[in-house]
């Protein structure tokens, strides 16, 4: 039973239960359990049952003497004896562990070799996802499994040992983590919300055995089983009493359906029947008839059935979930309809009447801003263009997903106005006069459009009119993706390429690594990649262009004794990214987690952290957006920076922007490098010249399958620079490279004040 259920069949005894839960849980989180029998003085106390008896120490006085006017929670505190022997430490790592809490309810699909790749994929595709565990039990093996599915094989495909083989796997290896456990065929379409409020509603503690009863071969007993093709829930409890006897069923039952056989031994052994009713709450199934057409049933046994049966083929089952979707959806509907009128009646008992119900009724009114700073502001746009662009321009093209955004409101708009005046009038379209949409992140997307329409009568007659209408895309329910442990003490290994050009901004990056890593102790390595071009790499015997990198390495090593700072020297006319991984790659085991830098990177300890949340193996790769500052020259032009606008930038973001152009920096592992690398080679045969013409963010959207997570990233702060673009890289690389000189320049503001300073000079 969940601690909610539990406290609610409870209430009266509520302070005591939250002293019993808090008694015990908090010296669990405090120290170690230790396994083995109970004979520390917590167990005691929940053994013998004290707190809910009221005797013993459980039982206090309360401050006035009254003794039972309330209870005074108290921490237990674990004591281990010296004297005997050390036991299995268990660490519990949820809370429901130590509180006794299971999942609802496991679900068990029974099929076959014959129907493993037809029926049963056909159920997990429309309800499997909706219960929180699905296994789908089969007799023989098949030599392959459908993707996304949990197949147990036993090994026998008679259908009796395939039931004894089911229901004695589900309590050896969830009897203690569920509550309710339904068995169904895979020729079964199950409603996977309703059976889930169902067993909602059941008290969890006490044998039940639930589905549609059925009268054994004869007819004379009063006993019934439970119809196999719709199902049937057995708890958690009853499982439990029904293993023992598990193998004499198997051994003294004689049955060819495998439902009679489990109901025979719950009768025999247990003496429990199958109900349809218990608690008020009723099992509804519905029998699909021979070529019955989803779509033309309307009974009210079909609209509340919780399964149908029998289901012929895969095509129908998919038909029927179509059908109770659109159902569902109908009745959310109504259940919307109905709350929106219950709040505009209840609406005339507030302060403010009728006028302080909020349009939609139900969604969360506007948000007011405090100050002139928290003004939302509204985009202006029309069919063809929006005048609010992400690079500041006053006016850009409507396009991608805002083009197929305006596209879809304006359809919307019309089809609801048919709606609401249809068959007075009907509309038609001309144009969009004005458009208008925000953000409100407390509702959603709102719009207000101006159209031009075309009104016709019921007589033909037509008019064009403008008329103004709101819409709201209102917010969804926010889903929580489900992502792999990650954690923050993860070894970053620091790439560093540098070429001859590079070398003298490699002081600065070296001092910044220092402070915020070494002085740390932070969890980085880092390594050189010195790049020689051919001509330097002759020389490099008489005269090392990146000796004086070197020396300043040599002192860090010197500086910080158990400190290694290794280089790779590199021939090369064209510096790739993907040849200097390559090679890099080879050197590192295959679960290093690289952060490919540049020597304008200024690292520190909050972006390194998010490099090892956002980098995630055989998941996820991270190419932040780094910050750059604007150039010096045209921010402050004649003037000097002063000190207080220094320390100001200090503590925020300087004067800069976000690099969308520049993808040099990326945080990955080894291993999901090398393998989107493997899958790049058969290219790679046929066009040597593809690794010139790529980076290493093409290898992993085009060759990795992973989650490609581009963001900006306020802690990765570069100076300005202007960077050498080569043009031996592909046209889109050199085009990019192009762009970042021409947009670090400066912000629209301050090139159109420097032209016009020099405009005013040039005039005098």
């Amino acid at each position: 039973m969940r601690l909610s259920s539990f406290l609610a069949l409870f209430r009266p005894a509520l302070p005591l239960i939250l002293g019993l839960s808090l008694g015990c849980s908090l010296s669990l989180l405090m120290v170690s359990w230790t396994q083995g029998d109970t004979e520390d003085s917590c167990g005691d106390e929940l053994g013998n049952g004290r707190r809910f008896l009221g005797g013993g120490e459980g039982h206090r006085d309360s401050r006035d003497g009254t003794g039972d006017a309330d209870f005074q929670p108290r921490i237990v505190p674990y004591h281990k004896d010296p004297n005997k022997p050390h036991k299995k430490v268990l660490r519990t790592r949820y809370i429901h562990t130590e509180l006794g809490i299971r999942e609802r309810l496991l679900v068990g699909v029974l099929t076959s070799r014959a129907t493993l790749n037809t029926l049963a994929v056909a159920v997990n595709r429309t309800v499997a996802h909706h219960f929180h565990r699905t296994f789908f039990f089969t007799g023989l093996r098949s030599p392959k499994v459908p993707h996304g599915m949990t197949v147990v094989a036993h090994g026998d495909d008679r259908p009796v040992w395939l039931m004894y083989e089911t229901v004695r796997h589900l309590h050896q290896h969830y009897g203690s983590e569920y509550d309710w456990f339904l068995l169904a065929q895979d020729d079964t379409y199950m409603q996977a919300d309703r059976l889930s409020e169902l067993v909602g509603h059941l008290s969890a503690g006490q044998d039940l055995y639930m589905g549609r009863a059925e009268e054994f071969i004869g007819g004379e007993e009063k006993a019934r089983y439970c119809h196999g093709g719709y199902g049937y829930l057995l708890s958690r409890s009853l499982l439990a009493r029904l293993q023992p006897h598990l193998d004499t069923c198997r051994n003294d039952i004689l049955s060819v359906r495998p439902d009679e056989w489990l109901g025979r031994c719950i009768i025999d052994y247990l003496g429990m029947s199958c109900v349809e009713v218990h608690q008020e709450m009723t099992y509804r199934y519905f029998e699909l008839g021979k070529n019955a057409d989803p779509e033309r049933e309307d009974s009210p046994e079909f609209k509340n059935a919780f399964t149908v049966h029998p289901v012929s083929d895969p095509n129908l089952m998919y038909r029927l979930h179509k059908r109770f979707s659109h159902i569902e959806l109908e009745w959310i509907y109504l259940q919307i309809q109905q709350l929106q009128m219950q709040i505009s009646n209840l609406s005339d008992l507030t302060p403010e009447g009728k006028a302080g119900v909020t349009w939609p009724i139900g969604i969360n009114p506007p948000f007011k801003p405090r100050t002139r700073f928290e003004v939302i502001n509204w985009e202006y746009f029309t069919e063809e263009h929006i005048y609010s662009c992400v690079d500041g321009s006053p006016k850009c093209e409507l396009r991608g997903v805002n083009r197929a955004d305006v596209n879809a409101i304006l359809e919307i708009a019309v089809e609801r106005l048919n709606e609401r005046y249809q068959p007075q009038l009907r509309f038609r379209k001309r144009r969009l006069l004005n458009g208008y949409r925000r953000f409100d992140p407390t509702r959603g997307m709102e719009y207000i459009l101006d159209l031009a329409l075309e009104a016709y009568t019921q007589k033909g007659h037509s008019q064009v009119i403008a008329k103004r209408v709101n819409l709201l895309r209102p917010l969804s329910s926010v889903e929580i993706i489900p992502m792999p442990y990650v954690t923050e003490a993860t070894r970053v290994q620091v790439i560093l390429p540098v070429t001859a050009q590079d070398q003298d901004y490699v002081g600065n990056f070296l001092d910044m690594y220092v402070m915020n890593t070494l002085d740390t102790h932070d969890n980085v390595l880092l390594t050189f990649l010195f790049i020689y071009d051919p001509f330097d790499a002759q020389r490099v015997s008489q005269t090392d262009v990146f000796a004086g990198v070197k020396a300043m390495i040599g002192e860090v090593e010197k500086r910080y004794g158990d400190v290694k700072i290794p280089w790779i020297s590199v021939k090369t006319e064209v510096p790739s990214q993907v040849k200097l991984m390559d090679i890099i790659s080879k050197k590192h085991p295959v679960d290093t987690l690289f952060f490919l830098a540049s020597v304008w990177t200024e690292v520190n300890a909050d972006f390194l952290n998010r490099c090892r949340m956002n980098s995630i193996s055989n998941w996820q790769v991270f190419f932040p957006i780094h910050f750059q500052e604007y150039n010096p020259a045209v921010l402050y032009r004649d003037q000097q920076p002063s000190a207080a606008s220094s320390s100001a930038a200090s503590e925020s973001l300087r004067d800069g922007h976000f690099d969308r152009h520049v993808f040099d920096e990326a945080c990955f592992y080894n291993a999901d490098y090398m393998t989107a690398r493997t899958k790049m080679a058969a290219d790679i045969l046929d066009n040597e010249e593809l690794l010139e013409s790529m980076d290493v963010y093409d290898i992993f959207v085009r060759y990795s399958g992973l989650h490609v997570f581009r963001a900006v990233e306020p802690a990765l702060i570069q100076k300005y620079v202007r960077r050498t673009c080569n043009p031996r890289f592909s046209e889109d690389i050199y085009h990019r490279c192009v762009l970042s000189n021409l947009e670090g320049l400066g912000s629209r503001s301050h090139l159109a004040m420097a032209l016009f300073e020099q405009e005013q000079a040039n005039s005098t």
